[in-house]
């Protein structure tokens, strides 16, 4: 087996625990099962078992209880962000994770929002007009997927314009989660109308260079994103 091989099945070895204990096959609180029955029950080696329940380990989904098997740690303790967004994208933990995502996203892109507006060139900002000008267009005939594309890609250039590299490395693992959030909320003509004017004030904002301009831009859209989820999706 080659070292690319082992590493694709450890993988799936990952997923596949992950996915049965977020689907309560395997509860938290509870002993994990025997490596050799698991082992067994996802057709791969002791060894391949041992490193998958080791990286799950190292996520604080499993944890190491001397003298006796290994425990199945609640989801609130979980510490790896691989495997809080799996679970966050469970259908379970859908409202809750949405809106946990934008308090997230509140920290953190605002004050992206503040660095990027002092770094910017004038190519980010021709970027951000040219996605604007294609979330208008989608939105006119009512492409969610586009809409919500281009709504992304803006975001992206704001976070690459900060010139932080853990910053981008943060928000990578994200994104299919932010992706099926903004699919959800931009399905409403209302929220897409909505987004559009808080994405031109926030590019008006990146233009003048302020930073405490665009991070003030950039609280309202995540506020008024906030409000949209809410009333439009949770029916609050």
């Amino acid at each position: 087996m080659t070292k690319v091989e082992r590493v694709s099945r450890t993988q799936a070895v990952v997923d596949g625990l992950l996915d049965e204990i977020i689907a309560g096959r395997l509860e938290a609180g509870q002993p994990l099962p025997p490596e050799g029955e698991l082992a067994q029950q996802f057709g791969v080696s002791r060894l391949t078992m041992r490193e998958g329940v080791r990286l799950l380990q190292a996520q604080g989904v499993i944890v190491a209880v001397p003298g006796t098997r290994h425990r199945i740690a609640p989801t609130d303790e979980w510490t790896g962000l691989d495997a809080v967004v799996r679970h966050a994208q469970s259908a379970g933990a859908r409202e809750r994770s949405s809106l946990e995502m934008l308090e997230m996203r509140m920290m953190f892109e605002t004050g992206a929002a503040e660095f990027a507006a002092g770094r910017r060139t004038e190519e980010h900002l021709a970027e951000m007009e040219a996605l604007l000008a294609d979330m208008h267009a989608a939105h006119e005939r009512t492409d969610v997927e586009g809409f919500v594309a281009a709504d992304l890609a803006f975001h992206d250039v704001i976070i690459r314009a900060a010139e932080n590299r853990i910053l981008v490395a943060s928000m990578r693992p994200l994104t299919t989660m932010l992706q099926a959030t903004r699919s959800e909320t931009s399905a409403f003509s209302d929220i897409r109308e909505h987004a559009l004017a808080e994405h031109a004030a926030v590019l008006e904002a990146m233009r003048t260079g302020s930073g405490a301009a665009a991070r003030q831009a950039m609280r309202s859209h995540m506020r008024q994103t906030r409000d949209d989820l809410l009333h439009y999706v949770h029916g609050r």
